[in-house]
């Protein structure tokens, strides 16, 4: 009748469960339990499960360049303008549910995109749908989507994630079609979803990078002014703790 039952679970996706009635009926420390004690054991692994998968799979799906960066791991002893008050703070995500951005700059090697990959996992761990791209890399998607008839689709799926993080901003200055793609996706994104930018460009030159006036004064209004800003200073991370590579 067990097997029985645990086949059914495993029907019924109730994998966590179907594990734990299994591990219940092998040992004998559950035996002077009560039923209740005990199928509330078998409904807290269910549940257990189910966030971890949910966990795995927005890990997966979010992408990050850094996919074990962590809050903990961030290191504060070297001197680069950022302490560790403020960002435990905002790994609580309450700057994502404030639909807020979040702005991080600084040269080469700070650690702009750790710190972005490990705000992201918070989120993450929250529940908080998450989705990394290099602006290079995102471009070229927005380009072959373009051939193929998937752009809509595309921007629709950039529309809906919670936390968007766009690495890389500013690498060169954007064309026309560029700044274009990039203001369609932060009009979706307008006091709906949150935005990450990293970038080694500070923000009173993004302007200039962006190119068209009025284009860059939609995308800046969209970007900035509700946005917490990260500015990271000192000497280049690279080649000392191996949790900041960028």
């Amino acid at each position: 009748m067990i097997e029985a039952t645990v086949e059914k679970l495993i029907t019924m996706k109730l994998h966590g469960m179907a594990e734990a009635v299994q591990e219940q009926m092998k040992s004998r420390m559950y035996k002077d339990l009560s039923f209740e004690e005990r199928l509330g054991m078998l409904v807290d692994r269910e549940m257990d499960s189910r966030q971890d998968r949910k966990l795995r799979m927005l890990l997966t799906k979010a992408r990050f360049r850094y996919q074990g960066a962590s809050v903990e791991d961030i290191n504060f002893t070297a001197k680069r303008g950022i302490t560790k008050d403020v960002i435990l703070s905002l790994s609580l995500n309450g700057w994502i549910k404030d639909k807020r951005n979040m702005i991080i700059t600084g040269s080469t090697g700070v650690g702009k995109t750790y710190i972005a990959c490990a705000l992201g996992n918070s989120a993450c761990r929250a529940g908080i749908s998450t989705y990394y791209a290099r602006l290079p890399r995102l471009f070229q998607e927005l380009k072959i989507s373009k051939a193929d008839g998937s752009y809509g689709k595309l921007l629709q799926k950039l529309s809906r994630v919670d936390l968007l993080i766009v690495d890389d901003w500013g690498l060169s200055p954007l064309t026309d079609i560029e700044r274009r793609d990039f203001l369609e996706i932060m009009e979706d994104r307008y006091n709906v979803r949150s935005t990450i930018i990293s970038s080694q460009i500070p923000v009173e030159k993004w302007h200039d990078l962006i190119g068209e006036p009025t284009i860059a004064d939609a995308i800046c209004d969209r970007l900035v002014h509700n946005a917490h800003k990260i500015k990271l200073t000192g000497k280049s991370m690279r080649g000392g703790e191996p949790d900041i590579a960028k």
